[in-house]
């Protein structure tokens, strides 16, 4: 009689022992069990469900008399259920795989807590005491099921699961998926608490040397009878289904390594144990067999996990480490030796045994490092792609686009490469044709996408390539090459020739537009346009692209060129070599301006003198972008072109206020005041509002310090700021992100340049501090000022305005807040512009932030108060403001200690600090930090008075140090208060930094 026959025959006589005094609804129950399970011979799928709504009813909880609800029953219709769902199980042979798939963690925990219950283990019992070999082989197989599935459920969370989308919103179903989902929270917390016991459990499985026995449907029903009817049956070692010791062996190695690859990712040392329970699973089924276990192993994941246990686990033994192409490449990635991992991808080519997804991860690994600065791993990139590429034509798939990109501007030894990559991917002798068909349309198509006939001649002279492609093939390809049109060098040819190139029509429109929209070479521009004019000429091409943008002053002038061919060249050079400045490639920007600049020479002196201005304003940004930034000063012919620009009189040339802004602030952020009050033509100041308001800012640089001869120039260049700051009641924000003054006056110095958008000297801060204190003044000067804001040098500004009402304010405070902010971009350090910054704050009611900048300005100008702060930094007005924001931020005992800091101390504000409660600073523990002897006693009067006995010994000690002695001379208590202030300002500074 087969097993299956024999527990069919089991459970009907189970059935037909039932007492008589089962209800209705547990027979109906058991009969459907028995329906649905027993009498089919093989179900599929089988109904795992059933054991859902079996315990679910099971698990019902009931309701007393008061209405009051109460735990699931201990009663006979309740056991009944759960013996059924262990049946169902049991029909199942226990197969965690099925079960794991079909149940959800709680329910799969309260089935096996079932199982444990039933097997006779003490409930509350740890599993990791009892030992396995004392216990009856059921006991021993269901602690064994247990503590897998407890460590499978672990190792499964760790997986990224995909969200399941949401159906219509109903709220009883969102009700349970929530209890669902806590309650299974709940379960995995207590299950990764208890991961090391069950860990223990099943190392000690391995040790056991006996076959254990799994709950079948007969045994469950003889643990149902009576105790006298078991006559010791189940626990003999012939009850139940079976289970060797190798497939014991060979499941719980797999869930141990499993646990242990989970583990390492925290801890690398666990991969090793992870390798020998996978290798040791691997040796059980070469020996048993997979078809003879009665638990199933996914083998390739098996494979998968030993693979990466290989690559993950260092080994003594070289050539065990290098056995595999992965662990290879894990080797030369780690330790650097990105020629060896090419050597690698390079051999694979040939046996392409590394999957397309494992070679991508690799290169986007490397392209990675390289985006992080490492400019070495360009090449390396480069030749990965190739060798991916290479093996993507021989398997048949896309070329991708990665390879496209790198090879968008081939050289000789990228050719080379690529040739010897292909040379070294197949075979010729023992390729199939297919692959020699597939290698050699590569090679054909890589020759007509090139320009370069000689890359061209390169390809088809290899000898690779004569072998693929037969005689008729190749002077077909010869042919078709020849009559493209010749590559011209432009640079060596008059400009006018350039017209007489051919035009190819071979190529779409949509294509050629494509490429003028990403093309930055002048000549490839001139001959796409060369190119699509020949193909029709109703088009305008100057408007495909909506990022081509020319300043209308210039607009006008190009538009009106009469050739449709060079308006469309010269209104894109200059469009493309525009948006290179605003970029900052400066390389490209010049290429494309000289390329323009060559064009209009010809015929438009107008737009000659435009090229020649804008190539001085690159000339100007490219100098500040380099060598300007490390403070090297300018060469005499570049200062030369923007003198003579300024003092250009050429007429009908359109102007970009832009150039005249950055001249003159050229010219004052390399000091060239001399130029600008002396030497400049005075028709020069009168007509240009730029050099005019450059002209009084050097001048006032220049005689400072000096009250009483900058006195004079000082106020001129305030009564033209006020007067530009007053014929407007708007402000807005420039393209660049600053603020500009926008000033509605026909006058000549109604324009604020920019909000002074200028390059301020990067080695010289004084025309920063100038213009700072200026428009600190004009802040400082309005009626409802509460808080002034200090600046240097603001004592040689005038203190009123005549007309305050025509100013407006709110520009000039936000033109002070960009100026400090761009100054503090240039020199972080200078003590002046952080009091500025910080009284900006404290004006703003941003006490923390205030308190922020006053003590970095302290910290800057005394090597982090281990020297006196100076006198002229932390003023009795700055320690008043740091006062205000410790009291306002309720740092009460800061404030008494900032008080000893004044010239007189302020023993007022101290004393009601003091008697604050609600203190959220370190309170007793700044204590150390007093060195006013009157303040410790009145905190000892204090803490006296209020019965806190701990603090006030705390301030007693403080005054019984004897530096603080009165008898002491002067200097010892000078020195006294100088420690504490020390100590004290770098506690602040790391509180607030």
């Amino acid at each position: 009689m087969s097993a299956e026959a024999a527990d069919r025959e089991a459970a009907t006589s189970s059935r037909l022992c039932t007492p008589p005094q089962t209800s209705w609804f547990e027979f109906v129950l058991e009969e459907a069990l028995l329906e649905q399970h027993l009498q089919k011979p093989s179900p599929d799928p089988p109904p795992v469900q059933l054991i859902v709504q079996f315990l679910e009813q099971a698990s019902k909880p009931s309701v007393n008399e008061q209405n009051q609800v109460q735990p699931p029953p201990d009663n006979k219709r309740n056991r009944i259920l759960k013996l059924l769902a262990l049946k169902v199980a049991a029909h199942l042979k226990w197969d965690l795989d099925v079960l794991e798939k079909s149940l959800s963690v709680p329910v799969l925990n309260m089935l096996l807590n079932e199982l444990l219950c039933i097997s006779k283990v003490p409930p509350g019992t740890k599993h990791v005491d009892v030992d396995l070999s004392s216990l009856p082989p059921t006991t021993a197989m269901a602690i064994l099921l247990y503590n897998r599935w407890a460590i499978r459920t672990i190792v499964q969370s760790s997986f990224p699961v995909k969200q399941v989308k949401p159906g219509p919103p109903q709220l009883n179903v969102m009700n349970h998926i929530q209890q669902e989902k806590e309650l299974t929270e709940n379960i995995l917390k207590v299950l990764k608490e208890q991961a090391a016991d069950s860990i223990l459990v099943l190392e000690g499985a391995l040790k056991l040397n006996k076959d254990l026995y799994v709950h079948t449907i007969r045994t469950l029903d003889l643990l149902a009878m009576e105790p006298g009817m078991v006559n010791g049956e189940t626990e003999s070692s012939t009850a139940g289904l079976k289970i060797s010791t190798e497939e014991i062996q060979c499941q719980v190695c797999y869930d141990l390594g499993a646990i242990y690859f989970q583990q390492g990712s925290t801890n690398a040392a666990v991969h090793e144990k992870a390798k020998e329970k996978f290798f040791k699973t691997k040796e059980l089924i070469a020996k048993n067999g997979s078809s003879s276990l009665h638990f199933t192993i996914d083998e390739a994941r098996l494979a998968g996990y030993c693979q990466a246990c290989e690559v993950l686990t260092s080994s003594s033994d070289d050539a065990s480490q290098q056995a595999t192409p992965y662990s290879k490449i894990h080797s030369c990635m780690k330790s650097g030796k990105y020629q060896d991992l090419v050597k690698i991808f390079l051999e694979d080519n040939l046996t392409l045994s590394l999957p397309e997804q494992f070679r991508q991860s690799v290169l986007r690994e490397l392209f990675q490092k390289a985006q992080q600065g490492n400019e070495a791993l360009d090449e390396v990139c480069f030749k990965v792609c190739v060798c991916n590429t290479v093996c993507d034509v021989l398997q048949g798939r896309i070329i991708d686009i990665q390879f496209c990109q790198l090879f968008l501007k081939p050289s000789k030894e990228k050719i080379d490469f690529l040739l010897e990559v292909c040379s070294g991917s197949i075979n010729l002798e023992s390729a199939s044709e297919e692959l020699k068909r597939r290698m050699a349309a590569f090679l054909k198509n890589l020759c007509l996408g090139m320009e370069d006939l000689q890359f061209v001649f390169m390809i088809s002279s290899h000898e690779l390539f004569i072998k693929l492609l037969k005689d008729d093939e190749r002077k077909l390809l010869i042919d078709q090459m020849r009559k493209r049109s010749p590559r011209i060098n432009l640079c060596t040819k008059p400009v006018t020739s350039f017209y007489d190139i051919p035009a190819s029509a071979s190529v779409n429109i949509g294509q050629l537009e494509h490429q003028l929209i990403l093309s930055v070479d002048p000549w490839r521009i001139r001959q796409i346009l060369i190119e699509l004019h020949g193909m029709t000429s109703e088009r305008q091409f100057w408007t495909i692209s909506n990022k081509w943008e020319v300043p209308n002053v210039y607009g006008s002038v190009i538009l009106g060129i009469k050739d449709s061919l060079t308006r469309d060249l010269v209104y894109i050079l200059m469009a493309k070599g525009l948006h290179c400045c605003a970029i900052k490639d400066f390389v490209h920007a010049k290429q494309l301006f000289a390329a323009c600049l060559e064009l209009v020479t010809e015929f438009s002196p107008k737009l000659r003198q435009v090229m020649l201005n804008e190539m001085l304003l690159l000339d100007i940004y490219t100098h500040e972008a380099g060598a300007g930034a490390s403070g090297e000063r300018p060469p005499s012919d570049l200062i030369s072109r923007v003198r003579g620009y300024l003092e250009m009189r050429v007429p009908d040339i359109p102007l970009r206020q832009v150039i005249a802004e950055e001249c003159v602030a050229f010219l004052l952020n390399w000091c060239e005041n001399e130029y600008l009050t002396m030497q400049v033509p005075l028709p020069l100041v009168q007509t240009n509002p730029y050099v005019k308001l450059g002209q009084l800012l050097a001048a006032t640089c220049k005689e400072l310090p000096g009250p009483k001869e900058s006195r004079r120039t000082a106020k001129d260049l305030w009564e033209v700021v006020v007067q530009i700051c007053s014929v407007s009641n708007q402000h807005k924000r420039g393209n660049d992100g600053r603020v500009s003054l926008i000033k509605h006056r026909e006058s000549t110095l109604g324009i604020m340049y920019s909000s002074w958008n200028i390059y301020f000297p990067l080695q010289e801060p004084l025309v920063l501090t100038t213009i700072l204190s200026l428009f600190v003044k004009l802040h400082n000067v309005r009626e409802d000022i509460v808080n002034d804001i200090a600046a240097e040098h603001i004592s040689i500004w005038p203190s009123s305005i005549p007309n305050l009402q025509s100013v407006d304010f709110e520009a000039v405070a936000i033109t002070v807040k960009e100026l400090v902010s761009y100054a503090l971009t240039i020199n972080a350090n200078n003590h002046f512009w952080l009091i500025i910054q910080a009284d900006i704050y404290f004006a703003t009611n941003q006490y923390s932030a205030a308190l922020h900048y006053y003590l970095q300005a302290g910290a800057v100008c005394s090597d982090f108060f281990n020297k006196m702060v100076p006198p002229d930094v932390y003023t009795d007005q700055v320690i008043k403001r740091m006062i205000k924001c410790c009291s306002l931020l309720n740092c009460h005992t800061q404030v008494a200690i900032l008080c000893q800091f004044l010239r007189e101390v302020d023993y007022k504000t101290a004393f009601k600090a003091l008697q604050e409660q609600n203190s959220h600073d370190a309170m007793d523990s700044y204590y150390e930090y007093i060195w006013d002897v009157t303040i410790l006693e009145y905190l000892t009067y204090l803490h006296h008075k209020r019965g806190e006995t701990d603090k006030r010994q705390i301030a007693i000690k403080a005054i019984g140090q004897t530096e603080l002695n009165a008898s002491n001379p002067e200097e010892v208590l000078q020195l006294a208060a100088q420690r504490r202030k020390k100590k004290f300002l770098q506690a602040m500074a790391k509180l607030y930094f």
